[in-house]
């Protein structure tokens, strides 16, 4: 177990540091308590969601 007790600071957009990451399942677990998925997704601890960001498909078969 970890013992490193800090957490982030409680205002700011200051940078958030990940405490748990599990890449082979996709996801990663800020210090603030929010999960951040490896689609750019988030779920934050008060229940609020960030949808990932994705480009439509027309401009993936451009890019490609």
């Amino acid at each position: 177990m970890c013992s490193d007790q800090s957490s982030c600071p409680a205002s700011g957009p200051a940078p958030r540091h990940p405490v748990a990451a599990h890449p082979e399942q996709g996801w990663t677990l800020l210090c603030d308590g929010s999960i951040v998925f490896d689609d750019s997704g988030e779920l934050h601890p008060d229940g609020s969601v960030v949808p990932p960001c994705r480009l439509p498909a027309e401009r993936l078969a451009a890019a490609a």
